[in-house]
This record gives structure tokens, sequence and C-alpha cells, in this order.
């Protein structure tokens, strides 16, 4: 697995004008090739007037999934350059939807090319982008006595807390990078006296 990768930092669309022709571009994270899909079927159905719904969308921190459709308009003109715009610009488990609104004036392959890598780099630019990074899930299982003190030193130190359980014994969820593992577990034998159970879980992405 990757260690991180980058998305959009939100759904959003913008737009932009080439010789009278409309190009507004949505874009949006998407965790899976489902929930790509299902994002350009809703713009499609928004704008099912339109002359085009082209969209190109990357899935997987390796961007083991690239996929590009130009619908309707001439080969490699539109999804290709869509696709390649997400890839220069290191964007991952994201899906592009550019609409174009023909204005009447025919733009040629090369212009084509331009205005929809374009359209998806301004969106970009606009919406801005963030920073997932690889995390370690975990538990950490310690008395009632030294859970508060634990889980305040946790958060002052700028750990993950993601859950918290009381029961018996207090249960606190965390997630950590995989480089800080080994230092966590005696950080937390030294803050605890050895009275903490850590168990490692599995992998997480999260907001580096």
């Amino acid at each position: 697995m990757q260690d991180e990768y980058r998305t959009v930092a939100r759904a959003g669309v913008h737009e932009t004008e080439v010789n009278r022709s409309r190009f507004l571009c949505a874009l949006a994270p998407a965790a899976t090739e489902q929930e790509a899909q299902a994002f350009i079927a809703a713009v499609r159905k928004e704008h099912a007037a339109a002359n085009h719904n082209c969209w190109a969308y990357v899935i997987g921190a390796d961007a083991s999934v690239q996929k590009a459709s130009d619908d309707g308009e001439p080969g490699g003109t539109a999804g290709v350059p869509m696709l390649q715009m997400l890839l220069r610009r290191d964007m991952r488990y994201v899906v592009a939807v550019v609409t174009r609104y023909f204005g009447g004036v025919k733009l040629g392959a090369g212009g084509l090319i331009r205005a929809y890598g374009g359209a998806v780099g301004e969106a970009l630019d606009t919406l801005g982008s963030r920073t997932r990074r690889r995390f370690r899930l975990a538990t950490v299982t310690v008395g009632h006595q030294r859970a508060g003190k634990l889980e305040n030193d946790l958060r002052t130190t700028g750990r993950e807390v993601r859950d918290v359980h009381y029961g018996e014994a207090v249960t606190i969820e965390l997630a950590l990078p995989d480089a800080d593992v080994d230092a966590f577990r005696a950080w937390l034998a030294d803050t605890t006296a050895g009275t903490a159970v850590f168990e490692p879980g599995g992998e997480a992405y999260g907001d580096a």
C-alpha cells in the first residue's frame, strides 16, 4: 500500500467558457469505482440536455483503476486529457465529469483537448486538494484510574483518538503512522507503568 495519496478536498463544480461553449467540471472524492459511476450517473441526469458529459476517474492509492469516456466527442479529445490532468496532479480516489454545452463554434481536436484538460485543472485549483496518509489502527486497554490522564496525554501529543469505550476496563481506539508504532509502544509502557495493553489492528487512510 502507498503511504499517502492526494485527493480533491471537497466535491464541487467549476465552470469555464471556451469560444462560447460552456464546460462545467464536477469533481468529487470517490472511495470505490461504484461511487464514481454513481456520481457520473447523477451528473448525467442533472445535465441530460447537455451535448456531452465526459468523465474520468482514478481509484486506488496506487492509481490501479483508471477509466475515461469521451461521451461522443472525437476519440481521445475529452476523457483522456481529463484523466491525464488528474494523474499529472497526483490525484487519487477522485472522479471528474465535464459537461459541455456547445456554443456554436467548433474547437478542433487540439482545442477540445485543451478545453477538457483545462476544465479539470481549473476545477482542481478552485476546490483544492488534501493529503491522506496510511495509519495503523490500534486499541489500547487500560484501567479506569489511568484512562482519563492517558486519553488527555494522547490528545495533547497529537495522536488521533478515534473512539473510547468504557467497560470493565477502558478501550481507546487509535490511528498511528506505521513508523511510530514501536516508539508509541515504548511511550505507552512508560506512561502507564506497563499496565496498558496495546493491540495493533488493520490499516486505514486518514487526513495527514
